[in-house]
């Protein structure tokens, strides 16, 4: 086994993606202790020191990655993530850039390239993109007509909240949401015009208990496929490792054992 091989299957080992997970949050918490005035007060000096150790430690694994699997590193969008995530903290003037020094807290985002379920998360988001993109495309359709609709009814007396198009929209998903759509924007419509619930009421049935659902519904079964590939692909590494044993086994037992040799004083005939 080669010195590279040999790399890969220690930065494989279960013990070392854990340590990296440890080391990520506990950079997590130096950068949320750095928003503290109090605390960079008293240990400023230590918690900058700590945290430019984790971005070595991080910059070290890349490293090793890239030696161990050269191109390979390449062809996993994950590690083109985590190249991605420590770059950022390796820019010049990323210590001294506010909007840079934001960016730093991007590496808490590493737990997801490290942790198993967690990546089967992002997976099965990816994947249920495409189907998201018809369902978003239906809730854009939706919340046009509804825009158009309440400017048109509503916009003289509220203009505040429906004078325009844009405020119409802005006010229809503050009301698809559910956050102070009775007492806040419904009621007092209702105030001048009564009857604006049998156009409030529906939009809110559609969008809120429909579309959304049909997302949450869209990821949850991507998510299970993706579950369910991952199971497939241990159950068939499993049985290709128990068909290797097996004809392993076979060739031993075919093999032709050497008969005991010829006792002293006897002669074969």
């Amino acid at each position: 086994m080669t010195f590279r091989s040999r790399l890969d299957a220690w930065l494989d080992r279960p013990a070392v993606g854990n340590t990296i997970i440890a080391i990520i949050l506990f950079n997590a918490l130096l950068l949320g202790l750095e928003t503290s005035a109090e605390a960079m007060e008293r240990a400023g000096d230590a918690i900058r020191l700590l945290d430019r150790l984790c971005l070595a430690i991080f910059v070290v694994e890349i490293a090793a990655k890239i030696l161990a699997r050269g191109g390979r590193f390449f062809t996993s969008g994950w590690n083109l993530f985590d190249f991605a995530i420590v770059g950022v903290a390796l820019m010049p003037g990323a210590q001294t850039l506010s909007v840079l020094r934001a960016l730093r807290v991007l590496r808490l985002l590493r737990v997801l390239s490290v942790a198993p379920r967690l990546r089967r998360v992002v997976e099965g988001f990816v994947t249920a993109l495409p189907g998201m993109g018809s369902v978003f495309l239906l809730m854009g359709m939706v919340f046009y007509i509804g825009a158009v609709m309440a400017t048109k009814l509503f916009s003289a007396s509220f203009p505040e909240w429906f004078g325009t198009l844009g405020r119409s929209a802005y006010t229809l998903f503050q009301i698809m949401t559910l956050e102070s759509w009775s007492m806040g924007i419904v009621r007092p419509v209702m105030e001048v015009y009564p009857a604006a619930w049998l156009f409030f009421v529906p939009f809110i049935m559609v969008t809120t208990f429909v579309v959304v659902n049909l997302l949450v519904g869209l990821i949850v079964n991507s998510m299970q496929e993706a579950h369910g590939e991952e199971e497939g692909q241990r159950t068939e590494a499993w049985r290709d490792e128990v068909l290797t044993r097996l004809a392993a086994i076979e060739s031993r037992l075919g093999q032709p054992q050497a008969g005991p040799g010829p006792r002293e004083g006897e002669t074969r005939d």
